[in-house]
């Protein structure tokens, strides 16, 4: 859940003339991925009181868990539309395939990016010789303009960088002189971060971008707050600097993301971004009545995951407070 502060910190920092940056601490909730066998994920996007940062609107984080006993990630096949999702794994191997036909392995600091556009549907599942699963599962939101775009995959390896004491790995878009060549429909950053015991690093960033820090392991302090694991941190816009510092005699690892504040309202309901209500319950109808939106996923050993009902009430849109008229 959220900082339960009314009146959260704020810092001034960034070029002359000083702004006034805001900072939270967004704590994550326990919930299952999968079947009756599933693994336990920590879910830190969405929240009530902040739905996303930048274009980045899901925020999954997952292990170290030991999957030796055969209880490792079987996730059937599944629809989205209007996203992209970031697969990213610090140790394990998993099996994607969609309905692109597109069939890749997820392995440690590879991205792999999917666009789902219009519709696409997608199985994971983590492989036979896979003894440990540890990673993190983020979506990135379309803008309106582009989430008819078609279905579309990417593979990037990025290089491990030296940036003080830190080690940097930049998956999405541009830090410290090094540019992912991925592209992106919005601009975005996304980068791994691994700091030795005791080590510091202070980040120069787009001021114009939103920041969030997930950690994934050690006793990090991102600015002057501590987080624990799975806990992202929020810088709003306005600051040139992300200063991280490992406070423990541990490394530490976090992802780094960011992006300009997303001024688009969006319905965000299971696997589906849509704007409105009506456009989720036709993309859910679509789904169970296997229309070719969605297209079908080769090679999975099972059947195709079926959709939740709807809530009774109306879906409503998700505003975040920076966006612009946000109470």
């Amino acid at each position: 859940m959220s900082n339960t502060e009314v009146a959260p910190d704020e810092v001034a920092c960034g070029a002359e003339p000083l702004a006034t940056v805001s900072t939270e601490v967004l704590h994550p909730r326990d919930v299952p991925l999968g079947g009756p066998r599933a693994i336990r994920v920590r879910r830190t996007l969405p929240q009530r009181d902040r739905s996303m940062v930048g274009a980045w609107c899901f925020a999954d984080h997952y292990g170290p868990h030991d999957v030796t006993g055969g209880s490792g990630m079987d996730v059937p096949p599944h629809p989205h539309t209007g996203l992209q999702t970031v697969s990213w794994l610090f140790a394990g191997e998993i099996e994607h395939r969609d309905s692109g036909g597109v069939h890749a392995m997820v392995r440690p600091g590879e991205l792999n990016l999917m666009t789902a556009g219009s519709g696409i549907c997608h199985s994971e599942v983590s492989t036979p010789s896979t003894t440990t699963l540890h990673g993190a599962q983020l979506w990135v939101a379309l803008p309106d303009a582009d989430r008819d775009t078609p279905r579309d995959f990417a593979h990037y390896v990025p290089p491990a960088r030296t940036l003080g004491a830190a080690t940097v790995r930049v998956f999405l878009g541009e830090l410290a002189g090094d540019r992912s060549p991925v592209a992106t429909f919005t601009r975005l950053l996304g980068a791994q971060i691994d700091l030795p015991a005791n080590g510091t690093v202070t980040l120069d960033v787009d001021p114009s971008f939103e920041h969030g820090v997930l950690l994934d392991q050690g006793d990090l302090r991102a600015g002057g707050d501590d987080l624990g694991i799975g806990d992202l941190w929020y810088q709003s816009p306005g600051c040139d600097r992300v200063e991280l510092t490992n406070r423990g005699d541990t490394p530490a690892r976090a992802l780094l993301l960011g992006g300009p504040p997303f001024e688009e309202q969006l319905v965000m309901w299971w696997n589906f971004v849509g704007r409105s209500h009506d456009e989720i319950e036709a993309f859910r109808a679509q789904w169970q009545d296997q229309d070719e939106r969605f297209g079908e996923v080769t090679g999975y050993p099972g059947t195709r995951l079926p959709a939740p009902s709807l809530p009774n009430g109306r879906l409503r849109p998700r505003r975040n407070p920076t966006q612009r008229g946000a109470p």
